[in-house]
């Protein structure tokens, strides 16, 4: 069972009751896409990637899935992604596809690909890995190496996740003033910065603001902590609570007036336009030059 079905089950219920039933019905089918497609709109936003339908954000373990991203968006994922993570996990799959291809033109198509992202990838640890696959012939070793380099990074924030579900799960209960949480929640996003991939961070996000047994006191110190993340990461978030299915209005009137209050007109507007952007309202053209 992977991580995010872990973690889902777990702060799903608590004692066998319903945190959120809205949150966690089926969402319904969307329109087939262009994975790569989608991935490459997402960077042309400056934004984190995500899946097809916008749902949530692309985490490492999508990668490990079979069949789960094609080759080509594998490949926008290691070059583009913002996620640092996300991006060394996309590499993994392409090596494990190039080192099954016995004919030449095949081979040489993949490594052409390597080669593309040994130049253009964000991150330098993801050119470093695609010149080491490559240049050791995507050798299963190899790509067994950087699997373990990769999880080496993840298993102790992920740990520190799992402890986090926890003290929301003594929040929920009533086990703890807000302003504990607060000073939890501020440990928990300093033990796992840096090494926790975004996603599954922004994954723990939704569930506190979807959760209508998380206090309105703690959304709203919440929110005030957001305010203080990098400017990418901040839009991102504060917007993620803006389109949750089934948010209260008054909690998306607090964020856009803290937002307003905080960090200024140019700011809110940003956060406005991605959140019409995301309901489709508007489209990637006419947020040109403006996210």
């Amino acid at each position: 069972m992977s991580v995010a079905q872990t973690d889902l089950s777990a702060t799903k219920s608590v004692n066998g009751k319903p945190v959120n039933g809205q949150a966690f019905e089926k969402r319904p089918a969307v329109e087939r896409v262009n994975l790569a497609d989608h991935f490459l709109e997402c960077c042309k936003l400056n934004r984190y990637l995500t899946v097809a339908d916008g749902h949530r954000f692309v985490i490492t373990e999508d990668f490990g899935r079979a069949a789960t991203i094609p080759a080509d968006a594998a490949a926008m994922a290691a070059i583009y992604s913002r996620d640092k993570l996300v991006a060394q996990a996309a590499i993994l799959p392409l090596g494990q596809v190039a080192k099954k291809l016995r004919k030449k033109q095949d081979r040489a198509t993949f490594e052409r690909l390597f080669s593309l992202i040994e130049e253009q990838a964000l991150d330098d640890r993801v050119r470093d890995s695609a010149h080491t696959l490559m240049a050791r012939g995507f050798r299963e070793a190899e790509i067994k190496s950087l699997e373990a380099e990769l999880n080496d990074q993840l298993s102790p924030a992920r740990a520190r996740y799992r402890q986090f579900l926890d003290i929301v799960r003594r929040m929920m209960d009533g086990q703890m003033t807000p302003p504990a949480f607060l000073e939890e929640f501020k440990a928990f996003t300093a033990d796992v910065a840096g090494r926790l991939d975004f996603g599954i961070y922004s994954f723990c996000l939704d569930r506190l603001f979807g959760s209508l047994r998380i206090p309105v006191a703690v959304k709203q110190l919440l929110v005030g902590e957001l305010l203080a993340f990098p400017p990418a990461v901040r839009r991102e978030l504060l917007t993620n609570i803006l389109v949750f299915p089934g948010q209260t209005e008054d909690l998306k009137r607090f964020v856009r007036n803290t937002v307003l209050a905080e960090l200024g007109r140019s700011v809110a507007v940003e956060i406005e336009l991605l959140e019409a952007y995301r309901m489709r309202r508007i489209t990637l053209d006419d947020l040109a030059g403006t996210v």
